[in-house]
């Protein structure tokens, strides 16, 4: 039974025509995904943006646009009883000197090629964005 809904935020960082993309391990499973988290109470979608960066990479961000919300209901793949929402933002990286791996989660960070042949994303959202990201930037 759904009993719970978490709020996700994430960030579609772009820069020549590749998007940065994190990689760690989420209850067991390996896991690529773009740059983001969960909604804390009390915080909006960009201050949440804003935390998630300063927190796991180390970067300040500038919000470009809103970019895409998820239309369709999608039950969590790690939480059987909780809804998902996700948000997501095209952002500029404001001090890509100061990028460091925070979060021990992260395992790596990479700048995916957004002209790439196939769609390499596992969570079905963040292949929904990556499609979309294709149709806006190339």
């Amino acid at each position: 039974m759904i009993d719970k809904i978490n709020i996700r935020v994430y960030a579609c960082a772009v820069k020549d025509k590749k998007v940065l993309t994190l990689f760690e391990e989420y209850a067991g499973e390996p896991l690529m995904k773009f740059p983001g988290g969960g909604l804390e109470f009390g915080e909006g979608l960009i201050e949440c943006l804003h935390r998630e960066f300063d927190e796991e990479l180390n970067v300040k961000i500038e919000i470009v646009e809103h970019f895409y919300t998820q239309e369709e209901f999608l039950v969590s793949r790690f939480r059987e009883n909780e809804q998902l929402l996700t948000i997501y933002y095209i952002v500029n990286i404001v001090n890509e000197e100061d990028f460091l791996i925070l979060d021990p989660c992260i395992e790596k960070t990479e700048w995916l090629e957004i002209d790439r042949p196939d769609n390499p994303f596992p969570l079905p959202i963040d292949k929904i964005v990556f499609d979309k990201l294709k149709e806006k930037f190339l």
